[in-house]
């Protein structure tokens, strides 16, 4: 098992729902944790509640980018794992209703921005020698619905190029994994203004706190073995698709 004690992470998207719940795991297991966002104010107020260091920016901004790392290698000479979390619906519906700036944005949100990230940590991770990138995907980058074509789409990109990002950093010793959840406890359904969930079925969804759990077991896996894909599916979500 690999010790996390001491041990450099960021999580983008860290303010809330999962990228909280995940940096909360981290912290608790002895590593310390960056977390980026948009939202100062609730960015500062998660880190301090979690015990993290915020960092505000939007990560489709290379240059934000290029400040986060700049700081957390000053002040710990490393990185060992990042979670590329942030993404967001934007709009969810049928692509004759989407706007070009809602299809730039989210493609911006949940592809560009972990790419951008991705670059600049394999750079310092394949100089290490060791490391772990987690790309959270969805598990709508597989399956087909009405209404998810521009977020599908992103998702599937960021699949892909996770695949491939695997496959040239193996031998680097850095480690790359794609997480693809569906149905979560978190604030989504309500930012793509999509109907609310049942309350009874919402409870049994995937709850930050499940994501954290699952992602600080695969950065605790042997260095020498690596989770390519896990897509996280709530028992009480139909997994039919078109």
């Amino acid at each position: 098992m690999t010790n996390l004690i001491e041990s450099t992470i960021i999580v983008t998207g860290g303010s809330r729902g999962y990228g909280a719940g995940t940096a909360e795991a981290f912290v608790k297991a002895g590593a310390r944790v960056w977390i980026t966002g948009r939202d100062a104010f609730r960015l500062t107020e998660t880190a301090r509640r979690i015990g993290a260091t915020p960092f505000v920016a939007d990560v489709a901004d290379g240059e934000a980018w290029d400040r986060l790392m700049a700081e957390v290698l000053a002040q710990t000479g490393r990185l060992d794992v990042l979670i590329n979390n942030a993404g967001e619906g934007v709009k969810i519906g049928p692509a004759s209703e989407q706007t070009d700036a809602a299809i730039e944005q989210s493609l911006a949100s949940n592809l560009t921005g972990a790419m951008l990230g991705c670059r600049r940590a394999a750079a310092i991770m394949q100089k290490q020698g060791s490391g772990l990138i987690v790309n959270i995907g969805s598990a709508c980058s597989t399956h087909a619905w009405p209404g998810w074509s521009v977020y599908s789409a992103a998702k599937a990109g960021l699949l892909m190029f996770t695949r491939c990002l695997l496959t040239e950093l193996r031998p680097h010793g850095v480690r790359v994994t794609s997480v693809l959840p569906s149905w979560g406890q978190t604030e989504f359904t309500d930012a793509a203004n999509l109907p609310p969930r049942d309350p009874a079925v919402l409870t049994q969804c995937i709850s930050p706190a499940d994501m954290g759990q699952m992602l600080v077991q695969i950065a605790q896996l042997p260095a020498h073995l690596v989770t390519e894909e896990i897509k996280l599916w709530p028992m009480v979500q139909p997994m039919a698709q078109l």
